[in-house]
């Protein structure tokens, strides 16, 4: 379990857990790219609020009725810089399906959680 930690609008540090795995530059091509089973990639940073609001509905749907069926993973675009700029990510959270190696399809900001696995269920 990875934690996160944040500043609120009153200087309190918040704590936030994420069960999810990462990725970083250099594990995205092993475990994105050459994947067999489709990938949807959270791209975030620690300091964006819509990003920590997607992760608990990215959780659920892992362990939901998808599980086993795609991988989601996380990559923190400040400390992985080369897979965001291939991407062209411009906003976080961007959420992007690949299958077969190739993106099919994306989101950009805090989804509703049906509309997360609408994207996925899309192409299974």
């Amino acid at each position: 379990m990875k934690e996160f930690l944040s500043l609120t609008g009153s200087g309190t540090i918040m704590k936030s857990m994420s069960n999810l795995p990462t990725l970083t530059d250099a594990t995205f091509d092993a475990e994105v790219l050459q994947s067999t089973t489709p990938v949807l990639v959270d791209f975030w940073a620690a300091w964006c609020g819509p990003c920590k609001a997607v992760t608990p509905k990215l959780e659920e749907i892992s362990k939901g009725d998808l599980a086993g069926k795609v991988k989601i993973m996380k990559l923190d675009v400040d400390a992985n810089t080369q897979v965001p700029v291939q991407f062209a990510i411009r906003s976080i959270p961007t959420l992007i399906l690949f299958k077969n190696g190739r993106m099919v399809d994306q989101l950009v900001g805090n989804q509703p959680k049906e509309v997360i696995e609408d994207l996925i269920k899309r192409v299974l």
